[in-house]
């Protein structure tokens, strides 16, 4: 089967991108020359490579004079007294900063670096995140220089990253990835939005083999065309204990991995963007077109409720020859705006893409769990290495496109045997395992267990009765016409997401109302997405493919396409109530 590993929007060829760092650096240099400055300033993401930056400009240039912001930095000391609250004592949870990089910064320090800034002759360069308050107001070139969140965790797996002025690039992946996610990532997004109307180029630092630049101008017109068409982000895959085989043989990917449980392809906070300038591929965060381009991307209404964030998330989770998920449940909107500082919590659903005969989904408590018994066992499994979850917790046979939906506070888990497509509010880390069914990690650790906070958040009247009458399979038809059906599948009344999927032969409209959607096409092989004015080029997507639609296109229509011509497909399609 056709799966497009790497989308990107296709641009004009009119709009440039520099190739290389002779090309790049050719560019800045004519810049500088034309506004006549010899300061260059590299304001870097987390996890770029400040050293790379260097060696490629000393190879280029020459003598040139470099300051780190790094110079200008609190003590890791008095850092790590200024995130204590924020980092927390848990091992994977902390609390949403609302600190600056201004925090961070000494201000003698920056005022000391730019005395001596206005002293110095030649080519100055200051790189690294924060650099652009370091240099201040002077004159120069700024360079933003941006990387994916999937490269970030990939260089900390690779002992390649450190927290922001910290020197902890050894400590374990999970506790890089907190301070990332809590403080570093919210610290660096804050100074990308606030300083975009300083940024001359952008920077893809990506790949560090064919570094690539654009201008600020061909960034927002690169922005302008994304949300002027459906669009994809990029998809990537991950390994996990429970994880399964579906997924490597049907997207055909690499045989090398243990197994792949996780598939984030539609998560803009975490995914990246593709731009394809004439064959040269730039590559961004997708949350900077949130950031960027929030109402003509969310519409005004979903901008207005959640801010610059994309409620939306679409993922699969794959346990076909694989395992069970951990026993789990999701905080409540009180509780994870309390505890983590988030406006709006984890609700999800299971959407069964695909099924093997035995498959089970485990969703609500059996009718009379004592949860004073339940809790004492759950806390002895952790010594004892054995829980009947049968004893506590209903178990459902799940089969091809079925839809469980899950309100936070709702105990549940996929059991092996299912490919399931995640429908689910954005936040997508807060997950408080019960019980991992006696297994460790693939780093041959056991996985975090939070009993203590999953039994605050626990809704114990879910049981059988209100579960099945509930959050299975609550399918209604809409519509019925000789060319589709359209039927609401979910989600609860608790969560704010509707889902429609439309089961058709034949063109169906839609119309997204100022509204962003987030589509897939969940059967057949292809599907074609058309304007009805021509207002964007027809974009083509394969099976299992998500897609945004953006809210300022209005209607767009959706219909086989290829070898699915005159077949009957299946779409289902997110949107906010």
């Amino acid at each position: 089967m056709t799966f497009n590993k790497y989308p990107a929007v296709k641009l004009s060829d009119e709009l440039p991108c520099h190739v290389g760092w002779p090309a790049i650096l050719q560019r800045i240099s004519s810049a500088m020359e034309a506004r006549h400055v010899r300061l260059a300033v590299f304001e870097c993401y987390q996890g770029v490579d400040e050293d790379w930056i260097e060696q490629a400009l000393t190879a280029h240039f020459g003598q040139v004079t470099f300051i780190r912001s790094t110079e200008a930095f609190l003590s890791e000391s008095c850092i790590l007294e200024l995130t204590r609250d924020d980092a927390t004592d848990d091992r994977i949870f902390g609390r949403m900063t609302q600190l600056t990089m201004t925090d961070f910064l000494n201000a003698d320090h920056v005022a000391e670096i730019q005395r001596q800034l206005k002293k110095w002759q030649g080519l100055v360069v200051v790189v690294g995140p924060g650099a652009s308050l370091v240099a201040g107001p002077l004159p120069g070139v700024r360079i933003y220089c941006d990387l994916a969140r999937w490269e970030i965790q990939g260089r900390m797996r690779r002992q390649a990253v450190a927290g922001l002025g910290l020197s902890n690039a050894n400590d374990p992946i999970e506790t890089l990835y907190k301070r990332g996610y809590f403080i570093d990532w919210r610290v660096c997004d804050a100074l990308k939005r606030a300083g975009i109307e300083e940024w001359d180029f952008w920077l893809d630092a990506n790949r560090e083999d064919a570094p690539k630049m654009i201008s600020a101008q061909t960034f927002d017109a690169a922005l302008d065309q994304a949300v002027s068409r459906p669009f994809s982000v990029v998809p990537f895959f991950d390994p996990g204990p429970w994880g399964g085989e579906w997924m490597r043989e049907r997207f055909q990917l690499d045989h090398e991995a243990a197994n792949y449980a996780w598939c984030f392809n539609c998560v803009p906070e975490e995914n990246s963007l593709l731009f394809d300038f004439s064959g040269n591929l730039f590559e961004m965060p997708s949350i900077n077109v949130v950031f960027f381009r929030p109402d003509e991307l969310l519409g005004q209404r979903i901008r207005s409720r959640f801010g610059e964030e994309f409620p939306i998330r679409f993922d699969f989770l794959d346990t076909i020859r694989g395992g069970n998920l951990s026993l789990q449940v999701h905080p409540l909107k009180e509780y994870i705006q309390k505890e983590f500082g988030l406006s709006y919590t984890q609700d999800e659903s299971y959407y069964m893409l695909d099924t093997d005969e035995n498959a089970r989904v485990y969703l609500g408590f059996k009718t009379n769990a004592d949860p004073v018994a339940m809790e004492a066992e759950l806390r002895q499994a952790q010594h004892s290495g054995t829980f009947d979850a049968e004893k506590y917790v209903e178990s459902w046979p799940a089969k091809k496109h079925d839809h469980f939906l899950i309100p936070a506070g709702t105990i549940h888990c996929s059991g092996k045997g299912c490919m399931v497509l995640e429908i689910s509010a954005t936040p997508y880390i807060f997950t408080f395992k019960l019980w991992d069914w006696g297994r460790l990690g693939l780093d041959g650790k056991p996985r975090p267990i939070n009993i203590d906070r999953g039994m605050e958040v626990m809704q114990w009247d879910r049981n059988r009765d209100w579960t099945s009458s509930n959050l299975i399979n609550r399918i209604q038809v809409l519509r019925e016409c000789s060319q589709y059906t359209e039927e609401s599948t979910g989600l609860h009344d608790l969560e704010f997401i509707e889902t429609r999927r439309h089961w058709q032969t034949g063109p169906v409209t839609h119309d997204t109302e100022g509204n962003l959607c987030v589509m897939m096409l969940i059967e057949g092989e292809e599907a074609i997405i058309e304007s009805p004015d021509h207002a964007f080029t027809p974009s083509v997507v394969h099976y299992a493919e998500a897609f945004i639609l953006p809210a300022q296109i209005g209607k767009f229509t959706v219909r086989p396409h290829g070898n699915s011509d005159g077949k009957k497909i299946a779409t289902i399609k997110a949107y906010v109530r």
